[in-house]
């Protein structure tokens, strides 16, 4: 094995535009509200959160997907149970 292909071993991109699969739990930040909707932006995918309240922006909530639309990179969300907005 050459020196550069051993210090290139393991090495990936990331990719801008993220999939999601339906179940995937994670903690990200809420970025926005669009229509009263919670936004997570993770690149250039979205994910909409409909039962967040409106005091989350800038706030790491952690989320469970729902769906997600890999042609156009948006996707649904829920937060997962246990989130007490009260600390927020």
């Amino acid at each position: 094995m050459s020196r550069l292909a051993a210090f290139t071993e393991g090495l990936e991109f990331r990719t801008n535009k993220p999939s999601f699969d339906p179940g995937t739990e994670f903690r990200a930040f809420v970025t926005g509200y669009e229509n009263g909707t919670a936004l997570v932006r993770l690149g250039d995918s979205v994910l909409q959160i409909s039962d967040a309240p409106p005091n989350l922006l800038d706030t790491q909530v952690p989320v469970r997907v729902e769906s997600f639309d890999d042609n156009d990179h948006t996707g649904q969300a829920s937060l997962l149970d246990g989130f007490d907005d009260e600390e927020n």
